[in-house]
């Protein structure tokens, strides 16, 4: 396959951001070390480039590639690299349901990462297959669990806010209602977020990973 063959074939997919996250990610990582903020300079321009012009990394990445002729396969040398973390996805909160969001997305990208080397065994392959449908559904039952999680808090604040409104009417101190004010905001784009995201998951979740049978023979190319 020429480099154009592989640009192309890139191009059909939906690949285009991996370059940067997989590709470039670890190479400022490295770079932190040596030289902070030269790192941060750098982080930052490719990640305003490829928000300007969507590929340009890719396209960086396939010109170093081609002028060192070097012959591989793109897309499973991405497969296998999109193993790590990247920060700008991780959860940062503490609470045990949000973690294991973490992990659990973890576990199903190390399974994905796998396929390089089990799809030539038809037997491995079968059960990798298996194991992804199992690990996508642990993954969307987290994030329900989650967002969940995420409505009870919701309604806590809802509440707080509905409480101070009472007492601002009874005592007159404006402070209070400021304060809780400030807080809500921050609980109701944490609330769409994680909604928005239950959403396209549920979605996804009716027509295949609810039933995990399906999937399995879809993801085989056999018959429903």
């Amino acid at each position: 396959m020429t480099m154009e063959d592989m640009k192309n074939e890139v191009d059909t997919t939906s690949m285009v951001p991996m370059a940067l996250y997989t590709v470039m990610y670890p190479v400022f990582n490295q770079l932190d070390k040596v030289n902070l903020s030269a790192a941060q300079t750098l982080r930052a321009a490719f990640i305003k480039a490829e928000k300007e012009n969507p590929g340009l990394t890719q396209d960086i990445v396939l010109k170093i590639l081609e002028k060192k002729n070097l012959e591989i396969n793109y897309a499973e040398s991405l497969l296998r690299m999109a193993t790590d973390d990247v920060e700008e996805f991780l959860i940062d909160r503490r609470e045990p349901e949000f973690q294991e969001l973490n992990e659990r997305a973890r576990a199903l990208k190390h399974i994905l990462s796998t396929i390089p080397d089990e799809i030539n065994d038809r037997v491995r392959f079968l059960q990798t297959i298996k194991d992804i449908a199992s690990a996508i559904k642990e993954l969307l039952d987290t994030v329900n669990t989650a967002l969940e999680q995420q409505k009870k808090e919701f309604v806590k604040y809802s509440k707080s806010f509905s409480d101070t409104l009472k007492t601002y009417f009874k005592d007159g101190k404006a402070i209070n209602v400021f304060v809780i004010a400030e807080v809500t905001p921050r609980h109701v784009n944490i609330l769409i977020a994680r909604t928005w995201l239950h959403k396209e998951d549920d979605e996804d979740d009716r027509s295949t990973i609810g039933k995990e049978d399906i999937f399995v023979r879809y993801l085989c190319g056999g018959p429903e």
